[in-house]
């Protein structure tokens, strides 16, 4: 990988990650308990403290579970991101991602979620700025795999 994209690559990564733990910090300050801040009729800020996974699944695998596999996936897609710069942008969205999940687990033993997007009474299940660029990551992903 040239060193000015492994610059850029890494950049990215400590970027997102800052902005991921700035608004689980306001969310933390400024939402916890149960505070809830509409924003417009479609969005709304919430608390919630993820145990599980994406959407609050497999919570009854614990956090120890979800920490060591996030670290082995991240060490993977480090060597990814190191291996094949020609998706670098796919790999520092989701490892930026990926570092900001695993630090709230290492740090409060879950994950904290406040976008909430709804329509109506369907409230889309909470996220926050990690789960977004793991989204778009592997969204880009795909459609670099089904693009060739």
């Amino acid at each position: 990988m040239p060193s000015n994209l492994k610059k850029t690559a890494f950049f990215l990564i400590f970027f997102i990650f800052i902005v991921d733990q700035f608004t689980k910090y306001l969310a933390l300050k400024f939402l916890w308990p149960d505070k809830v801040i509409k924003v417009l009729p479609f969005f709304n800020l919430v608390y919630v403290e993820n145990t599980g996974t994406a959407f609050g699944m497999f919570k009854s695998l614990g956090s120890a579970f979800f920490i060591i596999l996030a670290i082995i996936t991240t060490l993977f897609l480090v060597y990814l991101l190191v291996k094949d710069s020609t998706n670098w942008l796919v790999y520092s969205l989701i490892i930026s991602g990926a570092v900001g999940n695993i630090t709230d687990r290492l740090i409060y033993g879950y994950v904290i979620d406040f976008i909430d997007l709804h329509i109506g009474g369907f409230h889309w299940p909470a996220f926050n700025v990690a789960d977004s660029a793991i989204s778009i990551g592997i969204v880009l992903f795909l459609y670099k795999s089904f693009k060739k």
